[in-house]
């Protein structure tokens, strides 16, 4: 495949190009809009604080009382206890249960990641996802917690502050300058709109949107959640309001303000909303508290609220790496969710530490600190110091993403980069608490090392749109403060040559212009790095140690390599592999990777890795529950596919009334002629035109042809690699299927299965049993059957959407495929149903990776539209 096929199909749609086209680009696109809202918001926090000047808020920071940040620190607690019972809920809505201490720990971390990083569901789902999955819960339901936790903030915000806005419309009015009656009717309004969702979801009613049905909580769920919501806004907007000096404006009306900055800053998708928030803020509060006041408070709350939280979750699993603890029995479970969580926890923690040190790069030093350098340093080790922590600050930032993969050279980066900059933070400013902000890094990068094993270059990972948005932020924010900073001194080009103890701006403006290039080429190269190689079929030489990996492992599905049209990536020690195929813009990896299950994961990330490298998303096609925590770990989401039917032969007998079907058919194609033989693969050669007519007379009868990647395709060579099971009538073979086998002779199966149009009714049933019957003989254990396509999707009230779409497509589809009939062929053999599902990365539309999995299979559109 090569790019044409995106562009004509832009071009196939006219009427859609625009659509098409923000489709392909949508998330660049939404990086940029998010760039220029944040640009949007600079400016005008700029005018907003228009008389402010940076001492003031310096002191304004200094005058706040200790009393009111142990309040803020006692309403944080209190928040962040909320927080949990989010998840507890979640989990008791859809039917689970699990360990407190496991929730509190998944929970808590979820949060501080989130409100830190922004992007809630994502940043947050992605850390409930790794834990949640090392403790059993399928993709589904972890899917539906992140969907509780996330609609029911949602609508207690909006219910919180809808409810505030009604009582204390008058007092919020002339802060905003909006009537207090067109408030109270917003208001009003949206209280009727949750009203009218609370009635119609009472008892857990159904509401049917089309083919979607959802499931609505009911009354005491609703209810207890309201309540949890509301606590946890009360608490940390109260986190804020102790901040705050005393002011004209009361608590249920700031109450309102809080909740409307902070479903602002939610929609600007802003990381962590940082100055939508504080815009909002500014703006409602500027007329009744001191501008500078309001932002000393803010930067408090961002430090008590945003950033404690984060050190407190790292601590907490730092605690579980260390030694000491590890032998405890009450410690060993939680220190293997802690594993799941570290890596993005102190991913989380450079990103921000990487902030930090870029502005303060641009904040002037305190002058007794400058004074007390000028005695002992001389002028050029300072201002190199000052202005290698900024390059420092942004390689955390660039680190701080592949942390979160596990890199082991990330981590070297990371360590570098920290102890270097809490050198330098010495060095340039006497700076102890940024100093040991980084200690703390430095000690949660050294407690969790054996995390961090992936050997892979930092260099070679290319910096995702959102990345590169989240960097573009960063040096908006530092010229931003540094305009606010300096906002009084003249600017001229004489300012880039000043070399001076006293000489602030020149060393912002200096600092401000290197992480300005630096970060330009970050972006440059990782927008014009070279293209990607495509992916080839394997060589005859990849093929035939695919094969040799095959044959030692217990996957019989695992000999599809053998066909031949499938790219092969082995692992480094060359002991495992997954085979794919590229279809569009997806890179479609079959089954689990096989081979050694130690060289999995690294499989895993180095496929997700190569397939962004192409500009590609990462999709991975059948994969086993078994699968399910590495494809979390790399970012991927799952989805759940059908199921597999797997017979166990160990207790395969004829016998009983659940095989009295079986038995007559049985009966009845010996009593018509057929006989059942299996030819090994060394004679299959000797009758492969006889197999070749009957599989075209199959083809022709059924108006089909070939499919390939999942499904094998009739090729000599590749069916006589297998032995294969014939029926024959009168000497003459009516059927086939090739036998798939492995030596470990932990399971067989079919792939082909062909009939001659004469052949009698009951030979598919019959050849089934035979062949399972020769396994049995020839000591195999299972019989794997194939997968049922959307079989077993939830049909709960609860489900999530994509299992009530696969469920009513499985109901309803039948003059598209043949769903049910498949499941019922399967279900003759009393199997074992095995969940099997499809994982995308990136966040990625799954019904365009399945669409993009079934081209693959069927040759392309025409190939599916054919049958």
């Amino acid at each position: 495949m090569s790019g044409h096929g995106n562009l004509e199909e832009m071009q196939a749609t006219d009427g859609f190009s625009f659509r098409a086209l923000f489709r392909r680009y949508r998330t660049p696109l939404t990086a940029a809009a998010t760039l220029i809202v944040f640009c949007l918001v600079g400016y005008a926090i700029m005018q907003l604080t228009n008389e402010v000047r940076y001492d003031d808020v310096v002191g304004a920071l200094a005058a706040t009382r200790p009393s009111a940040i142990l309040l803020a620190l006692f309403f944080t607690a209190l928040s962040f206890l909320s927080l949990v019972f989010y998840d507890l809920n979640a989990i008791e809505y859809i039917g689970k249960k699990l360990p407190f201490p496991h929730v509190a720990l998944t929970a808590f971390s979820a949060y501080a990641v989130g409100n830190t990083a922004g992007f809630g569901a994502l940043s947050g789902g992605a850390i409930r996802y790794r834990a949640y999955t090392r403790l059993g819960l399928s993709p589904e339901d972890i899917g539906r917690i992140i969907a509780f936790v996330t609609l029911s903030f949602g609508l207690g915000l909006a219910g919180v502050a809808a409810i505030a806005l009604i009582i204390i419309a008058s007092e919020i009015g002339p802060l905003i300058g909006v009537s207090a009656f067109l408030l109270r009717l917003i208001a009003g309004s949206i209280l009727a709109i949750l009203g009218a969702v609370l009635i119609i979801g009472r008892e857990g009613r159904v509401l049917d949107l089309g083919a979607v049905a959802i499931r609505l909580p009911d009354s005491r769920t609703w209810s207890r959640q309201f309540l949890v919501t509301a606590f946890d806004i009360a608490a940390s907007a109260s986190v804020l309001y102790v901040l705050l000096p005393q002011t004209a404006i009361g608590w249920p009306a700031f109450l309102a303000v809080y909740a409307i900055a902070v479903g602002l800053g939610v929609l600007s998708h802003v990381p962590a909303g940082l100055g939508v928030f504080e815009t909002v803020i500014i703006a409602s509060l500027g007329s009744a508290v001191n501008i500078d006041a309001v932002l000393g408070s803010l930067v408090l709350y961002r430090l008590i609220y945003h950033v404690l939280p984060l050190l407190i979750a790292v601590l907490a699993v730092s605690a579980t790496e260390l030694r000491r603890f590890v032998d405890h029995p009450a410690a060993s479970s939680v220190r293997r969710i802690g594993g799941r969580l570290m890596p993005q926890l102190l991913s989380t923690l450079a990103l921000l530490l990487g902030v930090m040190l870029v502005f303060s790069s641009v904040t002037p030093t305190p002058d007794q600190n400058l004074e007390f350098l000028s005695n002992y340093l001389p002028l050029p080790m300072v201002e190199g110091a000052h202005f290698l922590s900024s390059l420092l600050g942004l390689a955390l930032v660039v680190a701080a993403r592949g942390l979160g993969q596990r890199l082991d050279g990330a981590w070297w980066v990371a360590v570098f980069s920290a102890v270097a900059a809490l050198t330098l933070s010495l060095l340039k400013a006497i700076a102890l608490v940024e100093a040991a902000f980084l200690a703390f890094l430095i000690f949660g990068l050294f407690v969790s090392r054996r995390l961090f094993t992936r050997h892979a270059s930092l260099l070679n990972q290319a910096m995702t749109a959102s990345w590169l948005m989240a960097i573009a932020v960063i040096v908006v924010g530092a010229v931003v403060i540094l305009l606010f900073v300096y906002r009084d001194v003249e600017y001229s080009n004489q300012l880039w040559w000043q070399f001076e103890f006293t000489a602030e701006a020149p060393r912002g403006l200096r600092a401000v212009l290197g992480i300005t290039i630096i970060s330009s080429a970050i972006a440059i190269f990782s927008l014009l790095r070279p293209a990607a190689f495509r992916p080839e079929p394997a060589t005859e030489e990849a093929l035939a140690r695919a094969v040799d990996i095959v044959r030692k492992q217990g996957n019989a599905d695992a000999n599809l390599v053998r066909m031949g049209d499938k790219s092969i990536m082995f692992s480094e020690k060359g002991d495992a592999f997954i085979m794919y195929g590229r279809q569009g813009r997806s890179w479609i990896a079959l089954f689990d990777p096989v081979g050694d299950h130690r060289a999995v994961q690294e499989l895993v990330w180095r496929f997700v890795e190569a397939a962004r490298a192409a500009g590609c998303r990462a999709v991975f096609y059948q994969i086993s529950p078994a699968l399910l925590s590495h494809c979390a770990d790399a970012g991927l989401r799952a989805f759940k596919l059908g199921e597999l039917a797997v017979a166990d032969l160990r207790t395969f007998e004829m016998k009983g009334g659940k095989w009295a079907n079986l038995r007559q058919t049985a009966s009845r194609a010996q009593r018509d002629g057929l006989e059942f033989a299996v030819i090994e693969p060394q004679d299959v050669p000797v009758v492969i035109d006889d197999l070749a007519a009957v599989s075209s007379a199959w083809l022709e009868h059924h108006k089909a042809k070939e499919k390939g990647f999942s499904l094998g395709a009739f090729d000599p060579d590749y069916v006589s690699s297998q032995p294969v099971g014939i029926l024959k009538k009168d000497g003459k073979i009516v059927a086939f299927a090739n036998i798939l086998v492995t030596e470990s002779r932990e399971e067989g199966t079919i792939d082909l299965m062909r009939f001659s149009p004469d052949a009698p009714k009951g030979s598919m049933d019959f050849l089934f049993v035979q062949i399972m019957e020769y396994l049995r003989g020839q000591g195999f254990t299972h019989f794997n059957l194939g997968m049922a396509p959307l079989s077993g999707m939830s049909k709960r009230e609860a489900a999530p959407v994509w299992d009530r779409i696969g469920s009513t497509v499985f109901e309803h589809g039948e003059r598209f495929y043949n769903f049910k009939g498949l499941r019922a062929f399967k279900s003759k053999f009393h199997p074992h149903w095995q969940p099997r599902y499809l994982a995308v990365s990136g966040g990625g539309n799954p019904m365009i990776a399945l669409m993009d999995a079934t081209f693959l299979i069927g040759g392309g559109l025409k190939g599916v539209v054919r049958k």
